[in-house]
């Protein structure tokens, strides 16, 4: 029960990594708001896993794009919990188009919800958190922990706004990480490879496909959701309090041993 007594919301929290990590905060005895885009079935179905097993659970339909959906996000939150102790922004969306044939829409789309959706949600956080602790506690305020990818630091062809806007997550979690650090909030980025997810459906359903990636990969298979959920769950906890402004990447060892995806 490393989160006890603690209440979490995670963006894109209806499948995939997402899905994993409120699962796993559940356990660990957060109280977890689930926000979702679209899939009211999927969220809700999260929901009733984390209510069965005895935890608590909100879902919130939002586009984290918008920053009146994401404060909506963050007044359901307290409305049914009353505070936020954690923050994981991890929704996200790619287009895979190349720099030659990324439209305007492709750009915008992504950029809004993996950087953009991030960083309002990183800012809304961390004024709830100052907000609820009063300004004279400066220790052990909040936990922020966006969810990147190995592409914030390794370049992949063809889908060029996706490693832009991871670029952008890295700098965004490093700068703020320093400027919340006075406040007791610590930022840290998540930096999974390759993970069975909807995301990489396609790449996993060819078996050559599938069978490159994996030999790309040191330790010779992709990351299970629920291995990313348990790296967040340590970093979401008190365990983590000297952890700030840095991504850890959870590869398999890829980034060392591969020239690209």
């Amino acid at each position: 029960m490393l989160l006890e007594n603690k209440v979490a919301i995670i963006t894109g929290g209806d499948s995939g990594i997402g899905k994993a990590i409120a699962l796993e905060l559940a356990k660990e005895g957060a109280a977890v708001t689930i926000n979702y885009h679209s899939n009211a079935e999927a969220a809700g179905e999260v929901k009733q896993e984390i209510e069965k097993n005895g935890g608590k659970a909100l879902t919130v339909q939002g586009n984290v794009a918008s920053v009146s959906d994401l404060q909506n996000l963050i007044g359901h939150t307290l409305e049914t919990f009353g505070r936020v102790d954690i923050m994981v922004n991890n929704a996200g969306m790619e287009t895979r188009t190349s720099i030659l044939d990324t439209t305007e829409k492709d750009y915008d789309a992504v950029l809004g919800v993996d950087l953009k959706g991030a960083f309002f949600g990183t800012q809304l956080a961390a004024k709830q958190m100052i907000r609820q602790d009063g300004e004279g506690n400066q220790h052990n305020r909040g936990r922020i922990i966006n969810i990147s990818s190995v592409h914030e630091d390794w370049p992949m062809p063809g889908n060029t706004p996706y490693c832009c806007a991871k670029g952008g997550m890295r700098m965004l979690t490093r700068t703020a990480g320093v400027e919340l650090a006075p406040h007791g909030i610590t930022v840290v980025g998540v930096g999974p490879g390759a993970v069975d997810t909807p995301i990489n459906k396609g790449t996993l359903a060819d078996p050559e496909k599938k069978a490159a990636l994996n030999n790309a990969i040191p330790v010779g298979r992709v990351a299970e959701p629920g291995e990313i959920a348990g790296l967040v769950a340590w970093l979401a906890s008190d365990k983590s309090s000297y952890v700030t402004a840095t991504t850890y990447f959870i590869d398999g060892g890829i980034m060392q041993n591969s020239v690209g995806l």
